[in-house]
């Protein structure tokens, strides 16, 4: 893990962390300048207020995680479905003849190892993409030579479709997996709706004279523990959410057998 990404990950914790806590330390003084003062505010609706504040961002804050959620789910569909027409393309390239067949099964051993090592190490993507891409690009050459030699042929057309699909998942997986992020107006929104719930809830605090700095801070911990689960489901580089890789290790092994 390099320190790029150790500072990434402490930043997806220590800035919800004092988004929360600071909010709640100065809505705490607030409402204790306010009682001292000895202003009347218990005919105000206050805990009403807090409530409907808080309903809001717990609202929102569900809605970001089903978004972040979602997304780690068709990562992991698009896995498998990965890992099956890997499988498909290198039994049909037994089909078609040599050097084709032996090439075409040669790339897709080193193409399932750069997928492990992606998995592995997501750092090495711009090291690990374009080889991938490379490979892409050969098999379609195949393709494109083997519809010459006879554009009637089934088992050509056959061939032809695997590959094309192993190119429209390269493409989805990069994009779901490193492109697509929770869009920035709603963690912006998020975090202002935290900031305005949590001085709600620390002048409440310091109004009725119940709070102190380890309620807070817990609570701001705990907090801040969900708003980094939905960052760090947002962005699987990190390596903090990482799919289950049995499939396609276990696919690795078998095409190593085979070689």
């Amino acid at each position: 893990m390099t320190s790029n990404n150790i500072l990434t990950i402490l930043g997806m914790f220590l800035i919800p962390l004092i988004v929360i806590l600071i909010p709640i330390l100065l809505g705490q003084r607030y409402g204790q300048y306010m009682r001292k003062r000895s202003i009347d505010l218990h005919d105000a609706p206050v805990g009403t207020i807090v409530g409907a504040i808080f309903a809001l961002f717990a609202f929102l804050l569900a809605f970001t995680f089903q978004i972040a959620a979602g997304r780690y789910n068709d990562r992991k569909e698009l896995l498998l479905e990965e890992v099956t027409q890997i499988r498909t393309a290198y039994l049909r390239a037994g089909l078609i003849p040599e050097p084709f067949r032996s090439n075409t099964k040669k790339l897709l051993v080193e193409y399932v190892d750069l997928r492990v090592e992606l998995a592995n190490n997501p750092v090495k993507l711009g090291q690990l993409i374009p080889r991938s891409q490379q490979i892409l690009d050969s098999f379609w050459n195949y393709a494109e030579v083997l519809a010459e030699l006879d554009r009637s042929s089934e088992v050509y057309a056959l061939y032809t479709t695997s590959i094309n699909d192993l190119i429209d998942l390269q493409n989805q997986r990069i994009t779901m997996t490193f492109e697509y992020r929770i869009p920035s107006a709603i963690l912006w929104i998020l975090f202002l709706i935290a900031i305005f719930s949590m001085f709600a809830m620390g002048f409440q605090f310091g109004l009725s004279g119940k709070g102190n700095f380890s309620i807070s801070f817990i609570l701001a911990v705990i907090f801040a523990l969900v708003m980094f689960l939905i960052f760090v489901l947002d962005r699987p580089e990190t390596g903090l959410a990482k799919l289950n890789q049995k499939p396609m290790l276990t696919l690795q092994k078998q095409l190593h057998e085979k070689k």
